[in-house]
């Protein structure tokens, strides 16, 4: 399972359509938009697709300037308690 956490920058103007359509997407929450047309997003894996997947369809959102991964945990889904425990990366820029 993947969990990744994302800053979207969206064209003046946009930012209302960017986060409805964001909202549609099948494994896609939006947490909070700014002033300045900015939308903190959390995309997570789904059974149709991963969240890798998922973001490059948020690219593609009409307003969408750019998408930054801010934030990336991995789960192994089968739980194996004998495998290393993962580890939360935040992503600096």
């Amino acid at each position: 399972m993947n969990i990744c956490g994302c800053l979207v920058h969206a064209a003046p103007g946009t930012a209302e359509g960017v986060e409805n359509a964001a909202k549609a997407m099948n494994g896609v929450e939006v947490h909070a938009r700014t002033e300045d047309d900015r939308l903190i997003v959390v995309v997570e894996d789904t059974e149709e697709k991963q969240a890798a997947e998922v973001i490059m369809d948020m690219h593609q959102i009409p307003g969408v300037l750019s998408l930054a991964l801010t934030y990336h945990h991995f789960e192994d889904p089968q739980g194996d308690e004998d495998a290393p425990q993962p580890v939360a990366t935040p992503c600096t820029i």
